[in-house]
This record gives structure tokens, sequence and C-alpha cells, in this order.
């Protein structure tokens, strides 16, 4: 009997590690969060692209590009900056989400006064995917977070 038939059911040490370190990340949750948003913005993006390009044509294209990169691009930018910031002290998370609202509100501004009396995109094609984007990378996020399981004890009891 060699000793890898011993070790077959035993898990090895490297793995616990890992797992462990997985399951005390703080940042697991935001990471969750990000992959959702992402996966729910990109079923968003298909099944706008498959019900909007064949409708309304190129503008209908247009549309739903504009619309769910405006939308998914607002939501994911947050998480993205906290992220970024994640081994930073308080104060410089705040400041780096409030900066990175501001650039988005000018941003978000900007890009619809330039397009406001533009033709190459469907208004409406815009707006609903705008708004999907909104709630289905919102609520990705949200199930990425509470489907993250974290260690909510201290076993090394380093805080009183």
């Amino acid at each position: 009997m060699s000793t890898n038939d011993e070790n077959a059911g035993v898990p090895d040490e490297s793995d616990a590690s890992e797992r462990k370190a997985e399951w005390e990340d703080p940042a697991a949750p935001l990471w969750n969060g990000l992959k959702y948003g992402v996966r729910g913005l990109g079923v968003l993006l298909v099944v706008g692209l498959l019900v909007w390009w064949p409708y309304q044509g190129l503008p209908g294209l247009w549309g739903v590009l504009v619309g769910a990169g405006m939308g998914g691009g607002f939501v994911l930018i947050t998480v993205v900056a906290i992220l970024f910031t994640s081994k930073a002290s308080p104060s410089v998370v705040m400041g780096a989400l409030m900066g990175s609202y501001l650039v988005k509100v000018v941003a978000l501004i900007a890009v619809t006064a330039l397009i406001k009396d533009m033709d190459f995109y469907n208004k409406a094609a815009l707006v609903t995917m705008l708004l999907g984007a909104i709630v289905l990378v919102l609520g990705g996020e949200l199930l990425g977070v509470m489907k993250t399981r974290q260690v909510y004890v201290d076993p090394e009891k380093t805080t009183d």
C-alpha cells in the first residue's frame, strides 16, 4: 500500500490554509458581488441585444450598449473603488467612494448631454437597459454578498 492510498480521503494542509484564507478574507463578499454583478450585466446585455437589435436594428443595438454601459458601469465602479482601497484607512475609502461618485455623476451628465439630440440610438432601448442594468447589477451584487460565507467569530481572540 502506497502513501498516496493512505492519504486519499484526507485533505491536504495547503487546501485547508487556502480555504481558511478565503473564509477570513474580508473582501470576499465584494469579489463575489462584483462577479455576480458582472454576470447579471452580461445576461442583461445578451437578452437586450436579442430583443432590441432585431426589433429596432442598429439604433436598438446602440441603445442597448449605451444603456447597459451607463447603468452597469455606474454601479460596478463603486465596488471596484471599494476593492481598490480595501486595505486603506476608512477616510481613504470614503474619499475614494466620494471621488468615484463625483466622477460617475459628471460622466453620466456629460454623456446624456452629449447624446441628447443625437439619433443613432433608440431611446426606449437605452432607458430599459439603463434601468434594467441598475436593478440587475445591484441585485446580483446583493446576491453575491449574501451567498458569501464568512467567519463571524475571532478564533484567536485578538479583539475584545
